[in-house]
């Protein structure tokens, strides 16, 4: 699932981040000379990176604006394409590097979630934040682009932009692929577009995990400290069960719940969808003048009766392009992650209720990273999204059925985007199978203390996968009572960020039952 601030929006400089030896709260660090390494892998653990302005890793004009900024600097770091073939091709891993403003206890990686969300531009988008607070003080922050993503290479490419504002990518929740033959078409685009069938299905997250590392050992840490939003919590767990010395402080937020399985996991996303979307209705409600009506038992079926007519006619818009019925879907489901978007979407049906689709396709716009110019940004890459999953989750035809049964049975507000029968998995006709173990973590893991992070009423990862993932990995759980995907040190909640606070800098967890209010 994807993780963001709802604000939001080669020869260089060398600055060897090993460089010293710093003390930290469980002991002083390994000096540069001392990595821990796996065999075989001493090239890519002992690299030297440079680090130099970020503005040639923007893949975008609104990534080249961001980056345009003094106060964080860039790097890649080689990593192998196959980690069971160390000497043969090699990817390229991206990072953004806001820098401790003080007595530094080491680096601190970041990843927003996704798959296929950018972790340079989180960090980057983030920057004001880091520089007011001690976390900010005391780590280098880390933001990395993972194998497909952004800067990184292999570069994962299926769809173009102009595809892309046709609706031609399958958006995962609208289980539209009706055929083996487009499932087909679908991985032989990626296949072509990627440069290759090694290339595409590198970029699993087991994989990702081993770049991680490499990247701990290249940055100078005995030990990893790493905060992972959503889909970033499978990598957390992953990593400290494929690397449980190495590990040092991991906060997970928004945990995937490892014990579901990829179908179940999506079951579970479609019922809090819905609940979402019921206490976003009730709080339009509360206005005389709510789109979706005064009774908020209706509104799923006002909902649908206002989007319909999309499905034949588009609604215009003031920019001159049109706004579909999938463009009003995702801009809704995106919005759902987080109460403080529901407002822009009553305001957005309002303004389709008046035959404008302006304000909804504006929304749309801005959570998938689209420019005016139509030009998409990398924070969030939908391409890279597919291929990972691809990598990652097996799905068969009979999962695939009861997944659309499910949700046609819990979210009736999406049921007009739903097929009644005949839904393939878009990932069927993928060249390689899964990469990973499934489940992808047991549970049989013996690390430091760990903190999850987990909201009530979040709808992209509910609840009680942050309950499983805190009991799977044996650390604390901090629960959050509110309505939002993810909230760790930008959220706006001062309870949640000085226990994450507490925890990464002198590795104090929080009593068992801690709790906090958004």
């Amino acid at each position: 699932m994807l993780r963001r601030p709802t604000l939001i929006a080669s020869g260089l400089t060398v600055v060897l981040l090993a460089a010293g030896c710093a003390t930290t709260p469980d002991g002083p660090a390994r000096a540069p000379d001392e990595p821990a390494q796996a065999a075989g892998l001493d090239v890519f653990h002992e690299q030297e990176i440079e680090f130099g302005p970020c503005a040639s890793y923007a893949t975008s004009p609104a990534d080249e604006q961001l980056f345009d900024d003094e106060r964080f600097d860039c790097s890649r770091v080689e990593v192998p394409l196959d980690y069971e073939e160390p000497d043969g091709a090699r990817g390229e891993v991206a990072i953004l590097r806001v820098p401790a403003r003080g007595d530094k206890i080491g680096s601190l990686l970041v990843n927003p979630g996704g798959p296929g969300a950018s972790g340079m531009i989180f960090a980057a988008a983030l920057v004001d934040s880091w520089a007011a607070s001690e976390v900010g003080e005391r780590f280098d922050i880390i933001g990395f682009d993972t194998r497909g993503v952004g800067a990184s290479t292999p570069a994962v490419d299926c769809y173009s932009d102009e595809e892309v504002d046709r609706n031609e990518p399958p958006w995962p929740y609208l289980l539209s692929v009706s055929s083996q033959e487009e499932a087909e078409n679908i991985a032989e685009r990626c296949v072509e577009g990627t440069g290759g069938v090694a290339e595409l299905t590198s970029v699993g997250s087991g994989n990702v995990v081993q770049d991680m590392d490499v990247l701990r050992a290249v940055l100078g840490d005995d030990k990893l400290s790493y905060l992972g939003y959503s889909y970033g919590s499978e990598l957390a767990a992953m990593y400290a069960e494929a690397y449980p010395q190495n590990v040092r402080a991991l906060v997970i937020d928004g945990a995937v719940d490892p014990e579901l399985s990829e179908p179940a996991l999506r079951q579970s996303q479609f019922t809090g969808f819905q609940k979402a979307f019921d206490g976003m209705a009730a709080l339009c409600a509360e206005q005389d003048d709510c789109p979706l009506g005064t009774d908020p038992e209706r509104a799923s079926a006002e909902f649908r009766e206002l989007v319909a007519p999309l499905r034949d006619e588009p609604a215009p818009t003031s920019g001159g392009r049109a706004l579909t019925y999938e463009d009003a879907l995702q801009a809704m489901t995106l919005s759902l992650l987080s109460s403080g978007q529901w407002p822009a979407i009553i305001d957005g049906l309002a303004g389709l209720a008046d035959g404008d689709g302006t304000g909804l396709l504006t929304l749309h716009d801005l959570l998938l990273g689209r420019g005016a110019d139509g030009l998409y940004g990398s924070t969030l890459d939908m391409d890279a999204n597919l291929a990972t999953r691809c990598m990652d989750n097996p799905r068969t035809p009979a999962e695939q059925d009861d997944l659309l049964r499910h949700a046609r049975d819990v979210a009736p507000f999406m049921e007009l985007g739903l097929p009644e029968v005949g839904s393939v998995y878009e990932c069927a006709a993928w060249p390689e199978p899964v990469s990973r173990d499934i489940p992808w973590t047991t549970g049989d893991v013996d690390v430091p203390p760990t903190l999850t992070v987990s909201v009530t009423g979040d709808p992209g990862t509910p609840h009680q996968g942050g309950i499983n993932m805190a009991a799977r990995l044996g650390g604390s759980l901090l629960t959050v009572e509110g309505a939002q995907h993810g909230v760790a040190l930008y959220g706006g909640s001062d309870c949640v960020d000085e226990i994450v606070t507490d925890y990464l800098l002198a590795l104090e967890t929080p009593a068992e039952g801690a709790r906090c209010t958004l």
